[in-house]
Order: structure tokens, then sequence, then C-alpha cells
């Protein structure tokens, strides 16, 4: 999730452009831009948002921002953009036009206004001028700034702000609310008419009755229609996790399936635009034991690398807020003057190119364990299985987590172990390993020989290990990475690479394998016609070594 305002000094489309490699080279395959269309003043977050169908002028113009599209769909990078729909400021000419001050940016929508309502019906949330959107009219505007987004630039698909607030049934938000689930997927079968692979996430935060309801609804009968996503916040466990208190440290809701659900559907994070930074927590309130001190910025940097191990590893999407990778340590809250203030939310915060974030050993190892963990997911299909579990709500802070792959074969990894100590004290555990044998660190490729699956395991306090039984291919020291390429991306119906391969493997984005084509030519097309709209990712073996592709089909 990225702030234009707060990534680059120069706050640009072409300033982004230019950092595409760093995000690249973290392995990310979609960006969610925070709020780009016209917002009131330039020291904001965007969530006050004027003229909903027109860019910023702040960060660039509409050929500058199609550069950016098109410079991330090169590189099979998704762009989703953060869409506010709940409200808008008096600048929006629909306020103006019908409200009771003659036009003017203050007053009150009066009765006429086809777009506004005349009183918020949420009196708790309740920002700047609510939009109605029981009216038709608002309906009609809503489709159509869905529409030009996707076509006019090429977008991917849409995190909607604070949906809870698209309703008119009095009250918080709180409680379940059959018009509002009406509301919301009526607007999605609108996005999936003009977009049938368009993403579309909702910040719901509402009954988990309701968000079942919301990601089950599907467009069509395509079973393999996505459907609609939800944001899904863990930052108050993790951080507790990361600081060494664990007796609130249970981060299992990240389980979809203690949801009920059968799909991955939450967008889960340990930190967001809206969140404390785990790092500033880390510093300032970390524990200790003895010498072990988590407020020192090695032994934080540490701790967060260990949060990254049970959070990325676990199935199901996620997001990372910028330069959390770094272990970016400024306050949410941090002024201008260096104070901190909760009226300072939304100011700049100091830019981490300058500062050499990313030049600094134990930052930078911070990043290369993050780009690890996200290529691990990526390479490795048995971290999209269904079959996983998490025992992670000890209070002596020892953490573990399971998976299997039941459909592996062969060298294919069908089981991974991951184990780590959240406390600040040594603890001695049984890592209940699912086979005994030769098991292979994920991370660095080490081997060790597991005579008693149960046999007590000793760790360091903050100390972690992912464990295969098999060898990862990330990490197999004999394969070197080639210098095959793959064109078009994105694409609409074929993929062709510059090199003679062993053997290209498709997968899904869930890490699903489609097809296998062996003994490939160079530069002869591979048919993706029946895919569906989407994102893919393809493995091409050469004699040269091993290669990833991400693949946006249009």
């Amino acid at each position: 999730m990225v702030l234009i305002r707060d990534f680059d000094a120069d706050h640009s489309f072409e300033s982004l452009i230019d950092r595409l490699e760093y995000l690249d080279n973290l392995v990310v395959n979609a960006i969610e831009l925070m709020p780009v269309s016209e917002f009131d003043g330039n020291i904001s977050w965007g969530y006050n948002p004027s003229f909903h169908m027109a860019l910023d002028k702040y960060y660039g113009n509409k050929n500058s921002f199609k550069a950016f599209v098109d410079a991330c769909h090169e590189r099979g990078i998704a762009v989703i953009l953060d869409v506010v729909y709940n409200h808008a400021t008096g600048q929006n000419p629909y306020f103006r036009i019908y409200n009771d001050c003659n036009g003017c940016y203050g007053g009150q929508a009066t009765a006429e206004n086809p777009i506004f309502n005349v009183e918020d019906p949420n009196s708790t949330f309740s920002f700047f001028n609510d939009i109605d959107h029981e009216s038709v009219e608002t309906q009609y505007y809503v489709d159509r700034l869905n529409k030009f987004w996707l076509e006019e630039y090429n977008i991917d698909g849409y995190r909607f702000d604070f949906t809870k607030g698209f309703t008119n049934t009095p009250g918080d938000g709180g409680a379940y609310d059959a018009s509002r689930i009406a509301l919301l997927q009526r607007m999605y079968d609108e996005i999936r008419s003009v977009d049938p692979s368009a993403y579309v996430i909702l910040e719901h935060f509402a009954p988990n009755e309701e968000e079942t309801e919301l990601i089950e609804y599907q467009a069509t009968s395509n079973p393999d229609e996505p459907g609609m996503m939800v944001w899904s916040n863990h930052n108050f466990h993790y951080n507790e996790a990361t600081m060494g208190y664990n007796s609130n440290s249970d981060f299992s809701w990240i389980n979809y399936q203690n949801r009920g659900w059968d799909t991955p559907s939450n967008i889960a994070y340990m930190e967001s635009h809206d969140e404390e930074r785990l790092m500033y927590k880390n510093l300032e309130f970390g524990n200790s034991e003895g010498s072990y001190d988590v407020t020192e910025l090695a032994t934080a940097t540490d701790r967060v690398e260990m949060a990254g191990a049970f959070f990325f590893t676990i199935p199901g999407p996620k997001l990372i807020w910028q330069f959390g990778e770094l272990g970016y340590d400024f306050s949410i809250n941090y002024c201008e003057d260096g104070s901190i203030n909760n009226a300072c939310r939304v100011d700049p915060k100091p830019l981490p190119w300058p500062l050499g974030y990313n030049t600094q050993q134990d930052r930078n190892d911070l990043y290369h364990a993050f780009r690890t963990f996200i290529g691990l997911r990526q390479q490795n299909p048995i971290f999209h299985t269904d079959t996983f579990s998490l025992d992670v709500g000890n209070a002596d802070g020892v953490k573990k987590i399971h998976l299997e792959d039941p459909s592996a074969t062969g060298d294919e990894i069908r089981f991974v172990t991951i184990v780590g100590n959240f406390s600040v004290f040594e603890q001695t555990f049984n890592p209940e390993f699912q086979e005994t044998g030769t098991w292979f660190n994920m991370m660095d490729g080490s081997e060790i020989t597991v005579n008693n699956a149960n046999e007590p395991f000793t760790l360091a306090p903050g100390e972690y290990f992912i464990y295969a039984n098999e060898e990862s291919v990330l990490n197999t020291s004999n394969i070197a990475y080639s210098t095959i390429k793959m064109y078009p991306n994105p694409t609409a119906d074929s993929v062709h690479f510059t090199e003679n391969a062993t053997e290209i493997i498709i997968f899904d984005a869930q890490g699903k394998k489609l097809f296998v084509q062996y003994s490939y030519n160079a530069n002869s097309p591979i048919d993706l016609s029946g895919l569906p709209m989407g994102l893919y990712f393809a493995k091409a073996l050469t004699n040269n070594g091993l290669e990833s592709f991400k693949i946006l089909k249009k």
C-alpha cells in the first residue's frame, strides 16, 4: 500500500515509476494506491475527496498516471485504486448545486439533492457530506466512476473505503445490514460487467456474518470468479508479539477458515496507513530480559522479521504498508517538528531514502527477509494449501504453524513446520514435525535430521525457523537464475519466452498448477486464451537455470 506523497520527495507518478525497481525486487504483485482523485488541499491522505473523477494535480497529469499503470503492467504488477464513495467535501459540484447556502462549500445538502443525504444516518462515524447510496442517481454516478477508471486508465480494481457507510440505516454501521449488502452486491455486479477480472476489496469491518455473505456472493456461475474481498486488521496482536508481550498476541483470526470461510478472501495486514508502525512501538515500548532488549534496533528489526515469517506463510492474500519492509519507525502521529501528536496523523512523514534506510544493514536484512518470504509464497504451492493449522495463542510466546499439501508428489514439498519464540527468554518446546527424516531450512537451505518428530527444540528469544520436508527451489544452491524473458505482458491470449526451456509451468494466483509444457521452443506461443482474466505465475526452467514471471491476463 503506497501513499505517493510520502514515498518519494517528488510525490509524483513519475517518481513512483522510478522506484518500481525497488518494489519489483520485493516481488510484490500488486500496488494499492491511496486515493489519487482530487481532494481538498495537499497535506492529506486523500480521504477528503472533492472530485471523484479527476486526478489530483499534486501527483501529476493523466498521461503520467497512464504511464505508471503501463509500467506496472510491464512488470506483472496490478494497480488497485483506493477510492472514497462514502462522502465528499463541500467542493463537490453535486453538493454545491443542491445546498442551503447558494453553492458555498459549507452549509447542508437540501432534500432535493440527488446524491447527498441531508443528514448522515451514521452519527458515530460521520465524514464531510454523506453520500446517499440508496439514491438511483448515486448508483448511476458510482457506476460511471468505476467504469471510467477501469476503462480510461486500465487499472485492475478497487479498494473501497468505509463501505460500512454505504447505507441509510441509522446507527454506527456495526450491525448486520441487509440493505447495505444488497447495495454492495449491485455495485459489484456492475463492475464485473465492465471488467470480469477486476479486484473488488471492501474496507468493511462489519459483523462476520455480513462479510461472509459479501465474499460468497458471485455475479456469475463461473466457479473461478474470485468474488469480493475484505480488509482484515491484525496490527494489535502482531505488534504485541513483536514487542514481546504475549498474553494478547493471538493472531489466529488471520486464518480465513476460523471465520467459517472456504476461500481466502481476507486481505490481511500487520500495518496499514491507519495503524501504528510495528517498529515504532518495538523501539518505544518493547519488552526486555537481561541483555535481550526489543528497544534496540537490531533486535527490533529481527522481531519484525520473525513476525513476517508468521505472516506471509499463512495462506491467503497479504498487504504490507510502504517501508514496513525496512522497519520504518516514525510514529503514525509524528509531527514535522519532531513531536508526537494525534493531530499530526495525516501530516507528511520523513522519507526513508535520505535517511539511508535502504542501506542500513539491519533494515536491509529485513527487506531481504520479506523478499524471501514473498518469493517462497509465490514459488511453492504449499503456501496456498487449505490444509494448515495455527498454534499462535500461547501466553509463553511459542508459536507454530503446520502446513500440508496433500497433492504433492515426488520431490514437491508436502509438509512445512514453522516455529518461533516470541518471548524474551529461551524456550524449549515440541515442534511437532509431521514426519521424521531430513528437513530443509527454507531461508538458507541448511538441513537437519529429525529422528523423533516430537523431540524437544530449544530456541533463543526472537529465533524462528521455517522447515520443509523437501528442498525449496528458491534456495536450491545448484540452480542459478537464467536470462530468459517473457512477452507480451499484459497479454490477452498467449505469452512467449525468449529461450528454449526444459519446461514451462503456469500457476494461478493461489499457486495451483494449471499446466506444464515440456521441451519448449524459444518464441513459440503458449496459449492462455482458455484462462479467465486475472493474475497468473509462470516458471521457466532452462539449461541456464530457473526464472519466475508474473502474468497479467486482460
